[in-house]
Parts: C-alpha cells; structure tokens; sequence
C-alpha cells in the first residue's frame, strides 16, 4: 500500500486527448496491399515509414539527448515528438504525475507505455495517418502541429483526392487537400518546427513561395496516368487515374539535390564572388534544422592542386545557456545562413595567391558536423554528400 496514493492520483490523471481510434484492421499498411500493392511498396521505401523511434537514428538520438538535457523521462519526449512522428497514438500529452510515476518506476501498465507500444502507431507516418483525416485546421494557432491540427475520420474511412473513388473494404471520401490543395496537408507538421524553449527553428510554410509548385510535384512525383488501386470496378478493369508517387523523396534523396540550386562565378580584384541561386520554393537548407550546404573551392596552379577551401552555410544553435546545442533545444541561433526561395546569396571568399583557376563544388549534407557530433550518428547517410552543382572559372 506504500504508493497506493501516488497509483490512484496518477490513474486518474488525464494524458491529453485521445485521438480516433485505428481498428485492427486498419492499423498495418499489410492490409491495404490487396488492393494498392504498388503505393504500398514505395511507400515501404519512404522515409515517413521510418518515422519512429525505433526506425531512425537522427529522431532516436534526438529524443534520448533531449530527455538526458531536460531531464525528462524518455517517454515524455517521445509523446511529444509523436505529435507529427506518430499522429495516431492515444496519448497526446504527459505530466508531472507520469514523470513521478516513471522515476519510481511503476509506469509499465500506464495509458502512455500502452500507446507507445502499440500497433496502431508502430508505422510511424503510414495510411491512416493522411488518409484518414477528416478536417485539417489550418486556422489553428502556429503552436498547433501534427495531431493538434487535424480532426479524424471514423476508422475505416478513407480520405482521397478522387470523388468516385469506391471500394468493398472501406468506405471513401473525397478532400482538397489530397488533390488541389496538397500543400495543406503537408503544412500540417512540416511547418513551426519549434523548440522546447518555443523558440521556431524552421518554419517551412512561411518560407514557402506558393506558385505552379506544390509541395507534392517534388517529393511524390508529377501526376501521372496509373492505377491507385488494382479492383476491377471499371467495367472489369482497373481504373486508370492520375497519380502520384508514394515514395516521398526528400533531403535524403541524393538525386533530388542534381541541379536543385545554380553557381555563378565572378572574380572582384583579388577575390571570387560567389552567387548561389534557389529557384525552389522553399529555402535550401530547410527541414529539421541542423541540414548543411557545402561549398569547396579547389584552386590550382596549371594543373598543380594548390588548396582546397569548405565553407559551411548552416545554422548554430544556442541553449539558453549560451553553448552549443541542437535545434529542438535552441533558444536562439546564429545568422541565417539558407538561400531564400526563389532568392540568391553572395559570397566573397578571397582567393589563393598564385591561382590561375578554381573548381567550385556545392554538396548538401542531411547533418553538420556539430549536431552530428552531438547526438553521436553513426550511420553513414547524415555525413555523406550530395552533389548538387558545380561551376569552374580561370583566374587572372
């Protein structure tokens, strides 16, 4: 009976609101291959698939440095990262009484160690989590992200960009933001990347320059003529629609960076003026922080190699203890050091005495050197490079 106080107060206590529940039917992107085998397996490849602790080092590393620094229990944090990482878990928020309980250990039969653990989130960003929204409101105060922002459909509907869209298995309906309006549905957690001192460290959607592009032209594909789903309910065939890849390309996705930005070169008297140019519509680098543009300048000499410069464009992260720190701590950080989109920057680097040329390479890194330090990454796709352009010039 010694903590039979602290049991009752803590079972008792709310931890947030529930979200709609996925049934079993429903909680495994397995059960929608029967009929969207294709958008299943791209999906499979994708990074949203990895959204979970389990599944992704940056996010893993991130969620057990933040707990450690804050002293908060591990999954305190993880609860709050689920926000947009695992939207449909049952427990949106923790409090004083978990911490409590997690301390002296007696949280293994909580509401928040079930919602954790179970299968309805074990995908991480899946089908139910897009297709299954209801109401997106994007009137919502910026504080609002992920799972605070959108209302569920019952389980078992469908939410989709076609209006005649109908299936045996579930029911179906038809939302602007799964077809003229897709950028909404993205904005719902990419977008106030915010830290635990409030302080926004990304903020894609007010950056974004709205346009002829959508945020789907890049990361899924353009449409294209396919088969969503394989039942033959067109007059025995399967009905041939406009699509998009469920792939969700990325930062991640080396090919993507080709060409992404333009070099040009100009030589000021003793120095090289570089102009790096960002047609994208959002800014380069973006996403979750502590992403890096490198720019390496090899001067020569004839053909003798005389040095090699790097110079970094990325963001530093300030605790409100003044050090160093990732992004999702930060209380505030150094210049901006992105492209805007649909803008330029300029830079003057002095050049190498005794240089008759110089090769310019731009590289994109997923984590600097510094975050990557941090969380301690080990896996090698958070320091490789992508190419992304590069342009040479003859020095008088």
């Amino acid at each position: 009976m010694k903590y039979a106080w602290l049991l009752l107060l803590v079972w008792s206590a709310l931890f947030g609101a529930e979200v709609v529940e996925v049934g079993e039917r429903f909680q495994h992107s397995q059960s929608c291959k029967a009929c969207h085998l294709q958008i299943v397996q791209e999906w499979e490849d994708s990074w949203h698939a990895k959204s979970h602790y389990e599944n992704d080092e940056y996010l893993r590393a991130s969620i057990d440095y933040v707990s450690r620094k804050t002293r908060k229990s591990l999954n305190a944090v993880k609860v709050e990262c689920a926000t947009c990482h695992n939207p449909r878990i049952s427990v949106t928020q923790t409090g004083m009484d978990y911490e409590i309980m997690a301390v002296m250990e007696l949280d293994k039969g909580s509401k928040v160690n079930k919602a954790l653990k179970s299968d309805a989130i074990s995908e991480g960003i899946n089908c139910v989590v897009c297709h299954n929204i209801e109401m997106i409101h994007d009137e919502a105060d910026t504080s609002k992200r992920g799972i605070n922002r959108v209302e569920w459909t019952k389980s078992g509907t469908m939410a989709g960009p076609y209006p005649d869209a109908k299936s045996p298995y579930h029911k179906t309906q038809q939302r602007d933001f799964m077809s003229t309006n897709p950028d909404k549905l993205c904005f719902v957690c990419h977008a106030n990347d915010r830290s635990s001192e409030g302080f926004v460290f990304t903020d894609m959607q007010s950056e974004f320059v709205a346009g002829d592009k959508k945020c789907v032209d890049c990361h899924m594909s353009p449409k294209k003529i396919g088969v969503a789903a394989t039942l033959k309910l067109d007059n025995g065939k399967s009905k041939q629609r406009e699509i998009r890849e469920h792939s969700f390309a990325g930062a991640h996705t080396q090919t993507l960076w080709r060409d992404a930005l333009s070099l040009d070169l100009k030589q000021e008297g003793k120095d090289l003026l570089l102009t790096i140019s960002n047609p994208q519509p959002h800014n380069i680098p973006s996403g979750f922080g502590a992403r890096e543009i490198l720019i390496e300048l090899s001067y020569k000499k004839g053909a003798e190699a005389l040095e090699i410069k790097t110079i970094s464009l990325t963001n530093q992260y300030i605790s409100k203890r003044g050090k160093a720190t990732i992004p999702h701590l930060a209380e505030s950080s150094t210049k901006d050091a992105t492209i805007p989109a649909q803008g330029k920057k300029a830079l003057k680097v002095a050049n190498v005495i005794g240089a008759t040329s110089v090769d310019v390479t731009l590289y994109y890194r997923l984590v600097n050197d510094e975050v990557r330090t941090m969380l301690e990454l080990k896996e090698p796709i958070w320091s490789e490079k992508s190419f992304i352009t590069s342009g040479s010039m003859k020095l008088k």
